[in-house]
């Protein structure tokens, strides 16, 4: 069987600046440009809370360097602020392209997180809004954004791009229902707050903290509620068996792919199916290529 990879090493590390190297060069004028000045105030009155991703470069000699994957802007502010050394995720490839395509910006659990953190530190609301160039308004409802919003629910969420709206929704849901709309989300891969008000008028009322306060979608009617009750319901269970069959599926895909990437390691094989079966070799490698990366994101995640 095909052993599956790991996408970063389990622990974080201390790297001197000086030893990792940039892929890409600044831009000119970077350091008057609003988002590197937002994150040089963060990284200045916050810290770090995104690490760096880096790969080990196989190059470097005796003294260990690195290649930077992601995060040439931090890298750069905690250049300015004097720092000498950066929190880093190891990356065992150096695909950099296909890190950024997976790697999410800073949520919005992450920058509640964020914001919580420097609050603990002594740093105030207002201190943060000008760091971050912010009205305060906004810090105050980041700080508060998971007052009565369930730890599973947080974990399910704290990768995603979502509104802080979607929370405000989700507040008015019992704590398992709370859940059950995180999985809804990420089954439909929607976060937006449309689909979390749709979620909110689909919820049998039992499931909500006032039930005698539903909210009504303007010109749906009963009937309609009910029948989105019911596919809700349905799709929560279908979702539910799809997470209990998932794993012995993967593992099913990943031995056949381990199986049929030694079989086309045979060159007569190989040279046969492209001469005969041109398109179903393509297709097949295709599927085999798919199933690696669903194996590496389960990993990761």
């Amino acid at each position: 069987m095909t052993a599956i990879t790991k996408g970063f090493l389990d622990d974080t590390i201390q790297v001197p600046l000086d030893r990792i190297a940039p892929t890409r060069p600044l831009s000119q004028g970077l350091h008057r440009t609003r988002k590197y000045r937002t994150i040089l105030a963060s990284v200045k009155d916050v810290g770090i809370i995104e690490p760096l991703a880096v790969f080990p470069d196989s190059g470097s000699g005796k003294q260990k360097n690195y290649i930077l994957l992601d995060g040439h802007l931090r890298l750069e502010a905690l250049k300015q602020l004097g720092e000498t050394e950066a929190i880093c995720l190891v990356s065992t490839d150096d695909e950099s392209f296909t890190y950024n395509r997976r790697v999410n910006r800073l949520s919005a659990v992450q920058e509640h997180n964020m914001i919580v953190k420097a609050i603990e530190r002594g740093v105030s609301q207002e201190r943060i809004a000008e760091a971050l160039d912010v009205d305060v308004k906004r810090i105050r409802e980041r700080q508060n954004m998971l007052r009565n919003i369930a730890p599973e629910a947080v974990e399910l969420l704290k990768e995603k791009m979502v509104g802080v709206q979607v929370f405000g929704i989700l507040r008015k849901m019992k704590p398992m229902a709370q859940i059950e709309a995180c999985e809804m989300m990420m089954s439909a891969n929607r976060y937006t707050v449309t689909y979390a008000k749709v979620l909110l008028a689909a919820m049998n009322p039992d499931k909500l903290v006032k039930p005698e306060k539903k909210t009504m979608l303007k010109g749906v009617s009963p009937e309609d509620i009910a029948r989105m009750e019911r596919e809700m319901e349905r799709l929560q269970q279908e979702y539910r068996n799809v997470e209990d069959t998932l794993g012995d599926t993967m593992f099913t895909l990943v031995v056949a792919k381990g199986y049929l990437s030694k079989l086309l390691k045979n060159e007569t094989i190989a040279d046969y199916l492209e001469r005969h079966h041109g398109s179903m070799l393509g297709e097949l490698r295709s599927v085999m290529d798919a199933v690696g990366a669903d194996t590496r994101d389960l990993e990761r995640e």
